[in-house]
């Protein structure tokens, strides 16, 4: 049996630290984050290795991308990722409305490290997997602010490094670059497979002082005509990149009036998304020091143009930030036993094996990026709605006790320009870690798991508040989905009993929430009474945070502009919730100051009840009550 150990040249200086795992996660990114959170919360022993001194990967202030996702920036309605992400942003609105960074960072931190039984290795690298080409028996990783090696073990391993590094290390298959149009029969693939992939880009940060800034170029510094920037704006007018060129915003009109053709938008005091470089260089990873330099020497000469090469209204603006680490767009993807592709994309039919969902439309940026001197920088392929990705797409081919999350999914390099957002890495990975545990939990591989449970993976997705595109509440254990459901008021169309339709937002089909008609003086009240009295030892609540909207920290006061502030006004702010048994009430708490959508409210021990009373007493600005969902357990 061949027997694959990948390493770097090491010379330890003492035995290395021997821990076992149910689960380790690799990468901190946000689909890291986001599955060892997810796989921690359902009880199992979980590590994340995370090889940098903060959680969030390019979202993170090291880079400062804006989470993109399903609702491509307002352009979808009713699209914004939920789950574990929504929570995270609910919590910097809460504690960061002026966005900043450093704040953001703390959060992604805080959520991480007070997570029962997830161990966090932060500025840990892992360097080395031991692999018979069929299993990973363990991982070796230096810490290297502590000096410590750690040798470490678990059941299942996630690969959310974004370059497929535990994967490549363990011998899984994986693939780069774009596939011929006869691999997959994809009608937009090039005749000839090729390494061609998106490349890198580092942001800068630009700051208007009120009076002029003179900027002296650095000698190292790459030197730019106009020239260079066709179909690349660089400006002081907000504008809207699209698959042709872009789209400048007239005076009072909207961004909504071009939904469709929407992929970034920008302004001369945040970076820009198009300097990029490496796409077409020999090795994306194995070059990334050299790629990351030669950015660094085109973001000063961009930013020299902008000041010294004519009149683009920056006269007064002084470069505050320029990041250090490079933003990655694509390199490897895992093999899975399943392979999205474009046909996926563009069907929008849900998988019976859903898992994640996105709505990103497949964006292919040109390989020479900055450097392809003339060209489009992007090509978009949109599409109405979204798409689901399903279980397969987690699972490594080869490798039977290895999942993967990010952008190193299992897709081809069309279906790869949809996934390889944040939000929907981050949903995807909720998703893997949840999988992962609960496979673990029964000691069985991945796969395994996905042939025997498959069905109660997505009932515990939807508990936990992700969303599939075609899959509803069917959990038996829920008690609120036989109940009789009243209220004291409700709009039309948005009555009490959408609350146990199964369908936690709503969408372009239905209205799935309950609304009130207003919030009288004594408030309103929602209740659930089931057929028999049943012992019930949680109450979750879903609210209704505005899944239209956008919440995500940016470096574009373009953008930040457009978010609305403060804490999103549909959302409860007081409430109680009363359970009773024969009219009398055996157990109440009340909930002040609420700014999360999925509420858990978990009883000090279980009661016999026959009826649940929500009574909510003031929102966060809204006129009326919002409630998605109510389960029991």
């Amino acid at each position: 049996m061949r027997h694959y150990i990948r390493e770097i040249p090491s010379h330890l200086p003492q035995p290395p630290i021997e821990k076992a795992y149910d689960v380790i996660v690799a990468g901190g990114g946000m689909s890291g984050l986001c599955a060892a959170i997810a796989s921690a919360r359902q009880g199992v022993r979980t590590a994340l290795i995370q090889d940098r001194s903060v959680f969030g990967g390019n979202a993170s202030s090291e880079t400062r991308m804006h989470i993109s996702g399903a609702s491509c920036h307002w352009g979808k309605q009713n699209a914004a990722e939920t789950g574990i992400l929504m929570e995270l942003q609910l919590e910097n609105k809460h504690l960061n409305d002026s966005y900043n960074y450093s704040i953001w960072d703390g959060v992604l931190w805080s959520l991480a490290l007070n997570t029962p039984t997830l161990d966090c290795y932060m500025n840990t690298t892992l360097f080395r997997a031991e692999s018979d080409g069929e299993a990973i028996a363990s991982i070796a990783c230096y810490q290297m602010n502590t000096e410590r090696h750690f040798s470490l073990r678990a059941n299942i391993y996630i690969d959310c490094t974004g370059n497929g590094t535990l994967g490549f290390f363990a011998g899984a298959e994986y693939a780069i670059g774009r596939e011929a149009k006869s691999d997959y029969g994809e009608p937009d693939a090039p005749d000839e497979r090729d390494g061609e992939t998106m490349g890198n880009t580092i942001y800068f940060v630009a700051q208007d002082c009120g009076h002029p800034v003179r900027f002296v170029k650095p000698s190292w510094a790459h030197a730019f005509n106009e020239s260079d920037f066709k179909h690349r704006y660089h400006g002081d007018i907000v504008v809207y990149h699209n698959a042709d060129d872009v789209v400048v915003l007239k005076p009072g009109e909207d961004y909504a009036d071009h939904a469709d053709e929407l992929v970034e938008k920008y302004d001369v005091q945040s970076g820009y998304w198009w300097i990029e470089l490496g796409g077409d260089w020999d090795d994306i990873i194995g070059q990334a020091e050299d790629i990351r330099y030669e950015l660094y020497r085109c973001v000063y000469g961009v930013w020299d143009h902008i000041k010294n090469g004519g009149d683009h209204g920056a006269d007064n603006y002084e470069l505050v930030w320029v990041g250090n680490v490079a933003g990655t767009r694509e390199s490897r993807r895992l093999t899975g036993d399943y392979v999205l592709t474009e046909h996926d994309i563009l069907a929008g039919k849900p998988h019976a094996d859903e898992v994640a969902y996105g709505g990103w439309p497949m964006d292919e940026h040109v390989a020479g990026g900055f450097r392809a001197k003339g060209d489009i920088p992007s090509r978009v392929r949109s599409y109405k709605g979204f798409f689901s990705i399903p279980y397969g797409c987690y699972c490594s081919k080869n490798i039977r006790n290895l999942m993967m999350a990010g952008r190193n999914i299992s897709a081809s390099k069309l279906a790869m320009g949809a996934t390889r957002v944040m939000g929907t890495c981050a949903v995807g990975g909720e998703a893997a870690g949840i999988a992962a545990a609960m496979a673990a939990k029964r000691q069985l591989t991945p796969r395994e798991f996905g042939q025997k449970h498959l069905p109660e993976l997505q009932q515990e997705l939807l508990k936990q508040d992700c969303y599939l595109v075609g899959t509803r509440n069917a959990d038996p254990a829920d008690l609120a989905r036989t109940a009789s459901v009243t209220a004291t008021s409700e709009r039309p169309g948005f009555e009490a009993a959408k609350v146990i339709n199964g369908v936690a937002r709503n969408t372009d089909s239905a209205n799935n929430l309950w609304r009130s008609a207003g919030i009288g003086s004594a408030g309103e009240t929602l209740s659930l009474k089931l057929a028999t009295a049943a012992t019930v030892s949680s109450v979750r609540l879903t609210l209704d945070p505005n899944l239209s909207e956008e919440r995500c920290i940016s470096v574009s006061k373009a953008f930040i502009d457009k978010e609305p502030r403060g804490i999103a006004p549909e959302l409860l702010k007081d409430y109680e919730v009363r359970i009773l048994r024969e009219g009398a009430v055996c157990w109440r708490k009340q909930t002040q100051d609420n700014h999360q959508r999925l509420n858990v409210l978990d009883l000090p021990e279980a009661v016999t009840a026959d009826e649940v009373q929500i009574h909510i007493t003031a929102t966060n600005g809204a006129p009326d009550a919002h409630i998605f969902e109510v389960r029991l357990y």
